[in-house]
C-alpha cells in the first residue's frame, strides 16, 4: 500500500509563497497519478491539482489556476506544490493523495491512498 506523507505548511503573509512536498513510501510513486485536495474551515474538501504519471499533464481548480503549479520527481518518489501568491482564502489543510485509476481525476472518491495533511494558514 502507497504511504504519503505531506510537509511544507506553515503560517505566511499574504503575497508570500509556500513549496509543499509529498514523498510516497511502501510502493512506487511511477504507478499511481497524484492529486491535491484542501479543506479549509467549515467548507468541504476541495480537489485542487492532479499530475499524470510522466508529469506531462496537469490540471488546476480555477480557485488556484495561475497560482499554484505541481510537479512530480518519480526518481525521488516526491511530489511537490508550489503555492505562489498566497491569499487568506487559501488558509487550508492540505493533502496529497493517489489514485490507481487510468485517468487524472480531482473527484476524491477515486483516491485510496491519501496523505495526513499539513496545516497552510495565510494571515497578516
Amino acid at each position: 500500500q502507497l504511504q504519503l506523507v505531506e510537509s511544507g505548511g506553515g503560517l505566511v503573509q499574504p503575497g508570500e509563497s509556500l513549496r509543499l512536498s509529498c514523498a510516497a513510501t511502501g510502493f512506487s510513486l511511477e504507478v499511481y497519478r497524484l492529486g491535491w485536495f484542501r479543506q479549509a474551515p467549515g467548507q468541504e474538501r476541495e480537489g485542487i491539482s492532479c499530475i499524470s504519471i510522466d508529469g506531462q499533464y496537469t490540471n488546476y481548480a480555477e480557485s488556484v489556476k495561475g497560482r499554484f503549479t505541481v510537479s512530480r520527481d518519480n526518481a525521488r518518489n516526491t511530489a511537490y506544490l508550489q503555492m505562489d501568491n498566497l491569499q487568506p482564502e487559501d488558509t487550508a489543510i492540505y493533502y496529497c493523495a493517489g489514485t490507481r485509476k487510468p485517468y487524472c481525476t480531482m473527484d476524491q472518491r477515486s483516491f485510496t491512498s491519501w496523505g495526513q495533511g499539513t496545516q497552510v494558514t495565510v494571515s497578516s
